[in-house]
């Protein structure tokens, strides 16, 4: 198993942690059933216990562990159904925001979204799935701020976070980087000209292939993966 990434700032350790630990359960490193024992997780990443319990409530409320009444929590993962149905839900939210942003966006909000985008293309180039998921994350989210409905906003970051690890995952497929980028130029395009439809389409469209991407993750990477550790036990 991976050694503990250093924690920089005491503020973000509950959140570090579970960006570690749930990479590591979409990665199949941590299978289902795995029970994630508290004191075994503050001696792995040299914290305490409080960070730890933090972390596991916010991956318990992603529906990437099960947590029982005093016992520990256990390594969970969504049904292809029930991920099918949050992709859908997605991509109906993001598309609302892509298509309010196109119509409700200031000239700054626009310039801003445009230099965003093309501040992603040299990540594509260095091939940092990391750095690209990160320059993602804020892309998708000046969108959501854009659509000024600060309602549908929420709604939609909320739901982001429960499939972050499955969207983040998919960065690592051959080729899904410079594809992404491609796709987010679509959707850009229809925004800065105001075309709401389009804008809408567009990044319905996109989030159909962040999952179709991380299906295909999944069946190239981790189901061999699985595979291999099953005959080998």
């Amino acid at each position: 198993m991976p050694g503990p990434r250093p924690f920089a700032r005491r503020g973000t350790r509950a959140e570090d942690l579970r960006q570690q630990l749930a990479d590591e359960i979409v990665r199949g490193i941590l299978a289902p059933g795995t029970p994630l024992d508290e004191s075994d997780l503050a001696a792995r990443f040299g914290v305490s216990r409080t960070p730890v319990r933090e972390a596991i409530r916010l991956l318990a409320a992603s529906g990437l562990v099960e947590t029982r009444q005093h016992r520990s929590a256990l390594v969970a993962r969504p049904s292809d159904e029930q991920l099918a149905a949050m992709f859908m839900v997605m991509a109906d939210l993001e598309a609302l925001c892509a298509g309010y942003a196109a119509v409700a966006m200031t000239a700054r909000e626009r310039r801003d979204l445009e230099n965003l985008h093309r501040s992603m293309a040299p990540l594509v180039r260095e091939g940092d799935p990391q750095q690209f998921h990160e320059a993602n994350v804020e892309f998708h989210a000046a969108i959501y701020a854009g659509s000024h409905n600060p309602y549908l906003a929420e709604l939609t970051a909320t739901t982001r976070l429960r499939l972050s690890p499955f969207r983040r995952a998919q960065f690592r497929t051959l080729g899904r980087l410079s594809r992404s980028y491609a796709e987010h130029e679509v959707v850009v395009d229809a925004i800065l000209k105001g075309d709401q439809n389009g804008a809408a389409t567009a990044m319905r469209g996109h989030i159909g292939t962040v999952e179709q991407a991380y299906l295909r993750y999944v069946g190239e990477e981790i189901a061999p993966a699985a595979s291999a550790g099953a005959e080998t036990a």
